[in-house]
């Protein structure tokens, strides 16, 4: 890791952000542990996450392959591995997890044309940070303004995640 993890119980003026950070997720992972050398950026952090994971209005077999995929496109295997297990629970298949660390998606039998297309559309806001207005066309097509919206800040919160963790070398 690039900067000092905060071990917690260390900072009694971190007690109740830990706590929070326990509360929501039963430990207090080596991620949280860098986040909160700025405690600001740490509840922020968690606010804006939580809001994503957790009042999403996307399936969740639907976010975690988001998840995944832009684990895989930015080389943060800490986030993908983070991520299997709730890929797993929401139903996702194992040979479709694994399809996520494939250079292209579409030759997998198992993925229906939805994932195809939120994979498509991941990719195109990943690699090349535009989406093509036909692409944009297609994906519409599918969900409502809050799902969309949904979707695409899962994306964007995402590639914050991994840029962040491969930035700072953490799960390294």
């Amino acid at each position: 890791m690039r900067l000092n993890p905060i071990t917690p119980g260390t900072r009694p003026e971190l007690a109740a952000q830990e706590a929070q950070i326990l509360a929501a997720r039963g430990r207090i992972s080596p991620l949280y542990q860098v986040l909160l050398n700025s405690p600001p950026v740490a509840h922020g952090w968690e606010q804006m996450l939580s809001a994503i994971r957790n009042h999403n209005s996307l399936p969740a077999s639907l976010r975690e392959l988001v998840i995944l995929r832009v684990a895989v496109l930015n080389r943060a295997p800490y986030e993908f591995d983070a991520h299997v297990p709730h890929a797993l629970a929401a139903g996702v298949l194992p040979a479709t997890i694994e399809a996520m660390r494939a250079p292209s998606l579409s030759a997998h039998p198992g993925m229906t044309d939805l994932q195809r297309l939120v994979l498509e559309y991941t990719d195109a806001m990943t690699r090349d940070i535009h989406v093509a207005e036909a692409l944009f066309a297609r994906v519409r097509a599918h969900f409502d303004d809050q799902a969309l919206l949904d979707l695409t800040a899962t994306v964007a919160a995402y590639n914050m995640v991994s840029r962040l963790l491969v930035a700072l070398q953490i799960g390294h």
